[in-house]
């Protein structure tokens, strides 16, 4: 940027804009760490997790090149994205709401003392959701203020201030979310620390909740029917394996019991 110019005029935002990206992606890590209080680190696990969302990717991409669907696939991925936490946050609850009434008494005094932290980190999840849209909205009565400014360095300075003060709230929130949605959704909202099995408990009953929505929304996926069926199954079943598969790992190599 500096050889060309031209392009002197992006040094001020690409400067804001990293400031903005680095400032919520510490909040980001802060409130959803990358290795949550009470998660049990698999290394196999994780690598056939890993093996397992390349090929559910690899198998995805070649029906839809060989039977078609992408006009489809917008709007599905909009879907997801306008209805994935809220999906996630009820799931999370029902998980949470049915493995604590099972617990014992002991375990769940225990549970409860470190439910409310998984709580706080929620909150922050789904409150920063519910700000982009206000925040934009917010921006764009904002941009009212800039119709008939006034000129010369007078008017650039309210202009940029303007621009400042409408965008960089928004911004900053749309990067923590960016920053915070794969850990946060990856280890159910911290929800290891109230029981070692929650994230995987979560995750298998989520995917399940997509699978239907899916399905309801935009049917099977393309190709004969045996086939869609087939990989209309296969997503939800091999990741409600793969996470029986943890769970009997963390009961055998750790302890943990449903109860206990």
């Amino acid at each position: 940027m500096l050889v060309f110019p031209c392009l002197w005029w992006l040094t001020v935002p690409l400067l804001v804009g990293y400031q903005l990206a680095r400032t919520a992606r510490c909040m980001a890590r802060r409130v959803f760490p990358l290795r949550p209080a009470g998660q049990v680190e698999d290394p196999e696990v994780a690598r056939v997790q890993r093996v397992r969302a390349w090929m559910a990717l690899v198998i995805s991409v070649g029906l839809l090149s060989a039977f078609g669907g992408w006009q489809a696939l917008p709007g599905q991925l909009l879907q997801h994205l306008v209805f994935a936490p809220w999906l996630a946050l009820v799931s999370a609850v029902v998980v949470v709401a049915l493995l604590f009434g099972a617990a014992r008494p002991g375990t769940r005094r225990a549970m409860w003392t470190q439910l409310w932290p998984a709580g706080r980190s929620a909150l922050w999840y789904f409150g920063a959701w519910t700000l982009v849209p206000l925040l934009f909205t917010a921006a764009g009565q904002g941009m009212r203020l800039l119709h008939g400014g006034a000129n010369g360095l007078s008017g650039v300075l309210f202009w940029v201030t303007v621009m400042f003060v409408c965008w960089a709230p928004f911004w900053w929130v749309v990067f923590f979310l960016c920053f915070a949605s794969g850990p946060a959704l990856r280890h159910a909202f911290n929800l290891s620390a109230v029981h070692a099995a929650l994230p995987a408990l979560v995750t298998a009953v989520l995917v399940w909740v997509f699978a239907f929505l899916g399905l309801s929304s935009g049917g099977l996926p393309p190709g004969p029917t045996a086939l869609a069926v087939c990989v209309f199954l296969g997503g939800p079943v091999s990741v409600t394996a793969l996470a029986w598969w943890e769970i009997h790992r963390l009961r055998r190599r750790n302890g943990v019991r449903w109860r206990g």
